[in-house]
């Protein structure tokens, strides 16, 4: 069974609901009669009606039992607007911005998901990140206990014995840029629980550097170091080490001689990078290089699931990111 074939029959047994707030993409439209076919999440999107179905009808997509919701025409319109206002009246948003904000389609769905109307929320395909995350942070807010908000992949790699059977979580490959060492720490912690929630095993979370035990010294270097100590004061019971290069921190033999002594003893599952420029090329040169699956970028910190699409997703794609968001939203 591949990852994506878990994570669906782990959301049928317990149906959550997504919404995907990009209704009108033909590709959002075909994920859709997968998802329904399929039966491991209920879907809501949103957008005006007749457009909706005249798309579905052109391109000869069934979209029947997903619920369709017409900001404008809305029961809740009044309730959302409300809601908003209440959220955002101390940064300075007025009655007026909110009802212009909740005919937006992110927003709409953000508001779902506050009211516990809908579970999660997937998009992307057509909104930038930015578009995406800003009414999820201002709306939904950070989890309890975190700071950030970070984005990571899980990456499947074929016929691998590395990992969990190939399975890695990569951290942070898509969001924040140069994390420091606060930020760093945060990555792992929210990494960690990432990986014990979907791969549901023991993380093992190696603090990746060009320098295992101190081979070099920098600043770069101790930011790494600095971080890994502070997961450790926190996360006490979290099998973490660093600084460490990535061979010492997934082959037991190179662990063994550039890292005696090493808690993850070359086993680390979950890799967190020292910046996003390293994280996303090591992830896309796994993806092209090994032929790994990628599923990302998933978000993580935020108090309920949302997670981004890429603009240049497929309808595979976006099926495989409402399965995991599914699956993250039976935690909450």
């Amino acid at each position: 069974m591949t990852f994506i074939e878990e994570m669906k029959e782990r959301a049928k047994k317990n149906i959550k609901t997504i919404v995907l707030p990009e209704a009108t993409d033909k590709r959002i439209l075909e994920a859709t009669n997968t998802i329904l076919k399929e039966k491991f999440a209920k879907i809501v999107l949103v957008g005006n009606k007749e457009e909706i179905e005249k798309i579905a009808k052109e391109n000869n997509i069934d979209i029947t039992g997903a619920r369709i919701e017409e900001p404008a025409k809305s029961e809740h319109y009044d309730e959302y607007v409300n809601m908003l206002y209440e959220i955002r009246k101390n940064k300075g948003m007025t009655i007026e911005e909110a009802k212009k904000l909740v005919l937006d389609s992110v927003y709409y769905g953000m508001l779902m998901v506050k009211s516990e109307k809908a579970d999660g929320l997937v998009s992307g395909a057509i909104h930038s990140t930015a578009d995406t995350l800003r009414p999820a942070l201002q709306i939904l807010k950070t989890a309890e206990g975190t700071k950030l908000v970070s984005a990571f992949f899980v990456m499947v790699v074929p016929d691998c014995k590395y990992g969990e059977e190939g399975t890695f979580i990569f951290g942070d490959c898509g969001l924040n840029e140069e994390p420091g060492a606060i930020a760093l720490s945060e990555i792992a912690i929210s990494s960690s629980k990432s990986f014990r929630q979907l791969v549901q095993k023991e993380p093992k979370v190696a603090m990746l550097s060009y320098s295992t035990y101190g081979s070099a010294k920098s600043s770069a270097t101790e930011k790494v170091i600095k971080a890994t100590n502070m997961v450790k004061e926190k996360m006490p019971e979290l099998v973490i080490d660093g600084e460490l290069q990535v061979d010492a921190a997934i082959i037991p033999e190179i662990a063994e001689f550039k890292a005696s002594g090493s808690p993850i003893k070359g086993q680390a599952n979950t890799l967190i990078f020292p910046d996003l420029s390293s994280g996303n090329i090591a992830y896309k040169l796994v993806q092209r290089l090994a032929k790994a699956e990628a599923y990302g970028p998933l978000c993580q910190g935020i108090s309920k699931p949302v997670n981004d699409l890429s603009r240049g997703c497929s309808s595979t794609d976006i099926i495989g990111v409402v399965a995991i968001t599914a699956v993250q939203a039976q935690k909450v």
